[in-house]
């Protein structure tokens, strides 16, 4: 069965807490989702935001390839005519081809909500498709809280989408709004409804507030459901949508359903929109989390090294993803020479420069470091080993001096750093709110002399661990740095009984990884 999708990352995602999306980002997003190949991109609601109204005027020079743009909007308020409501009428003037109305499907809120009776609503809904249809929109009839009002009253309910699918409404999405509804019954309800509506075209759209959004969602179109709507990542209201990366390479993959997305660019997509929300993709995310495709466990990778099926439920590569050795005391040889092929394709396992990194990998292990979470730092460490390391820029000097109490306004600590890059030398000065933020302003603004390309990069998550309890104030620190830019993410490593020292490991690491990769 063909399954068409309707990505609501621009709408309901934006609904999620700490989202917020200027109209150049939605126009960024849009055209990711349009690469992909979702079929309706629901990008707002042009009748309550002045924003989405702009975003829709400047969409009209979009060259999508693959996606319909949709305006989102209510049905018409009570008591007024469909062709005099104000919402209807920004659903028109957004001019999108398709258009997605919601309606009340639940008795509670028809009497508590809107206030109407169930007829004037019944009516409203009709009127309001009509109106659109009328005027040559696609319909999406969003029937909202559907699962919640079937459960309460189910002839209305199905009375909802009997005055929806009359009016010529082409899909009829059933939302659980709450996210609150099993997905057995789910299930149960939408293979009833096929039953009773079997010339309708039946959407599924779910939230995520008892964790079962994709499982909802993949069981819905197992009863026949064929429109999926979600959040290409999964943020939204409350605990979020259906996370469509999830969703998508689950049907393409394990299912004989059929999708219009490439599949192989789930990842990059992925990494894309949450690099424009500036979220982070949590790690144990299938499919798209940096731990999808990782191994720690020395059984688990010589199982992967000999058949990867072993213990991966498909190839990473299919979504655009990238098999992880975890380097840690429990990694062999054999894990650690896969690591280092990509760089190191001459090493092999007999080569006396593998043992050497090994023993390297111990005993930074024994001081402290952990490289499990810090790959890129790993593979510097080991193209040091390997004499292929080219280094970008050597650190003269650094004095740092903060103030108590900081004037106001201004920021307590000062940074002063001395670089030298090809024999060049620059000194530059910067303040931050303590001394390891001044000491990465400063270490930029040096270095952004040399290297303008490290205006791409920034910090994303900054993390330190004690070592050594015991020691208090005096303990050795373990500090782990994630940066990004518009390629992904990367993590460095430093360790010292100086916490500033460690930081600042990490932080020239980091830098020096960017500067590599680009070669």
């Amino acid at each position: 069965m063909k399954i068409s999708v309707l990505d609501s990352t621009l709408r309901d995602g934006a609904q999620g807490v700490d989202i917020s999306f200027s109209v150049n980002d939605k126009i960024a997003i849009a055209k990711t989702l349009d690469a992909f190949g979702v079929d309706y991109i629901e990008a707002g609601n042009p009748g309550s935001n002045p924003k989405d109204m702009e975003f829709f005027s400047l969409a009209r020079e979009l060259d999508l390839k693959n996606a319909k743009l949709c305006a989102f909007g209510s049905t018409r308020r009570k008591g007024i005519p469909a062709e005099q409501d104000a919402n209807l009428r920004a659903l028109l003037c957004a001019n999108t081809p398709a258009v997605t109305v919601f309606g009340k499907a639940s008795l509670l809120h028809v009497h508590e909500i809107l206030g109407v009776s169930p007829e004037e609503n019944l009516r409203m809904i009709d009127e309001s498709i009509r109106f659109l249809k009328e005027n040559g929109k696609e319909v999406i009839f969003d029937a909202e809280h559907f699962f919640d009002g079937y459960a309460l009253d189910a002839v209305y309910a199905a009375a909802v989408l009997s005055a929806a699918a009359a009016a010529g409404a082409d899909i009829l999405c059933l939302c659980d709004t709450n996210g609150g509804t099993l997905p057995l019954g789910i299930h149960e309800t939408v293979k009833r409804l096929h039953k009773d509506f079997p010339a309708a075209f039946f959407g599924i759209h779910t939230h995520d507030d008892i964790g079962c959004a994709i499982a909802s969602s993949l069981l819905a179109v197992d009863a026949g459901a064929a429109h999926i709507q979600g959040t290409f990542i999964g943020f939204g209201e409350r605990c979020g949508n259906a996370d469509l990366s999830g969703i998508l390479p689950t049907l393409a993959l394990k299912s004989r359903n059929e999708i219009t997305g490439d599949i192989s660019q789930t990842a990059s997509a992925a990494r894309k929109i949450a690099q424009i929300a500036n979220v982070s993709i949590p790690a144990g995310k299938p499919y798209i989390g940096k731990n999808a495709f990782s191994h720690k466990a020395g059984m688990h990778i010589d199982g992967v090294l000999k058949n990867s099926s072993s213990f991966e439920h498909i190839d990473p590569a299919l979504v655009g993803g990238e098999r992880r050795f975890m380097l840690s005391e429990v990694a062999g040889r054999g894990s650690i020479l896969e690591k280092i092929r990509p760089y190191a394709p001459h090493i092999t396992k007999d080569d006396p420069l593998l043992g050497e990194i090994v023993a390297a990998l111990k005993e930074l292990e024994y001081q402290g470091y952990q490289f499990e979470g810090a790959e890129a730092g790993f593979e510097l460490l080991t193209k040091k080993l390997l004499g292929t390391a080219k280094p970008h820029f050597r650190l003269v000097l650094y004095k740092i001096t903060g103030e108590f109490p900081p004037l106001e306004g201004e920021f307590p600590s000062t940074a002063l750093i001395k670089v030298e890059v090809d024999g060049q030398y620059e000194t530059t000065a910067a303040q931050g709110c303590g001394p390891v933020h001044a000491l990465d302003s400063a270490l930029r603004k040096a270095l952004l002399v040399f290297y303008p390309q490290l205006a791409e990069m920034k910090l994303t998550d900054y993390k330190v661990r004690v070592l050594d309890e015991k020691a208090a104030t005096a303990a050795k620190v373990r500090v782990l740095i994630e940066s990004a830019d518009d390629a992904g993410t990367w993590t460095t490593i430093g360790v010292s009984d100086d916490i500033i020292e460690a930081s600042l490991k990490a932080l020239m690491d980091s830098i020096e990884y960017k500067l590599s990769k680009a070669e």
